[in-house]
């Protein structure tokens, strides 16, 4: 399948500024200072985005915390990974501390991930074997909507060059909040969902997945804390979405 066309993407043009115009409020943190000891872990599992993978509690949820409550309750071996480490205060289950590691900075655009992951993966000292990417693109604003594509592009380019095995979950951006949805929101928005949609299938290899995780059917304005970022129920809801395909490319 060929790929979408960039100018297909200009079409994404007013979702960032709907869906994630709060993330720019959020700090885009550097990472720690000291690199992290590197993952000897089977299913090494890197969390890559802005503000929704981040968190910032009490003021709104990560997915996170609730993803890694249902890894462990099934039982699975795995690891987060990233060079950012997540102070917030969260509960311990089943006798284990949450794991706290990620690769979330708030505001960041697809350029600034696409500047900064090489590093990123250079500072873990391991590759990751799933990368859970969420909401490409969020963050890039109006302008240079053929750059904001070929940064995607990039980008997972750039993992499955780290790992020719790697499985990439790319999210299907869950929406914002019903009434920040016009009219010319919502056609933009449904277009970017197909064009993301054909770019994980494009670009699939024989060794590295990239699947398409949606997660706007179902979303409802009653899993968010604000206009775009997610309260508990919400992280929970991404959480089971991601949940669901792990479950089935997980090693035991």
């Amino acid at each position: 399948m060929q790929k979408p066309s960039s100018k297909s993407f200009a079409k994404f043009a007013l979702i960032p500024i709907v869906i994630f115009s709060i993330c720019i409020l959020a700090c885009d943190n550097e990472g720690g200072t000291e690199p992290k000891a590197p993952s000897s872990s089977i299913n090494k599992i890197l969390p890559l985005g802005a503000s929704r993978v981040e968190g910032d509690r009490p003021a709104y949820e990560s997915y996170r915390y609730e993803l890694w409550r249902m890894l462990t309750e099934a039982n699975f071996t795995f690891d987060f990974i990233g060079t950012e480490t997540d102070n917030a205060s969260y509960p311990s289950f089943n006798g284990l501390a949450f794991d706290r590691d990620h690769e979330g900075r708030g505001g960041i655009t697809s350029g600034g991930i696409r500047s900064g992951l090489s590093n990123w993966l250079n500072e873990l000292g391991s590759s990751p074997d799933i990368v859970l990417f969420s909401s490409p693109g969020g963050n890039d604003g109006i302008n240079d909507y053929e750059g904001s594509f070929a940064n995607i592009n990039a980008i997972i380019d750039m993992l499955q060059a780290n790992n020719p095995n790697v499985t990439i979950l790319i999210e299907l951006t869950a929406p914002p909040l019903v009434a920040e949805q016009s009219t010319e929101f919502l056609t933009f928005y449904n277009r970017a969902l197909t064009d993301i949609a054909a770019l994980a299938q494009s670009e699939s290899t024989a060794t590295s997945k990239v699947i398409a995780v949606d997660m706007r059917t179902g979303f409802t304005d009653n899993f968010l804390a604000d206009d775009v970022h997610y309260n508990t129920a919400g992280g929970r809801f991404i959480a089971e979405r991601y949940f669901q395909q792990l479950e089935s490319l997980l090693e035991r």
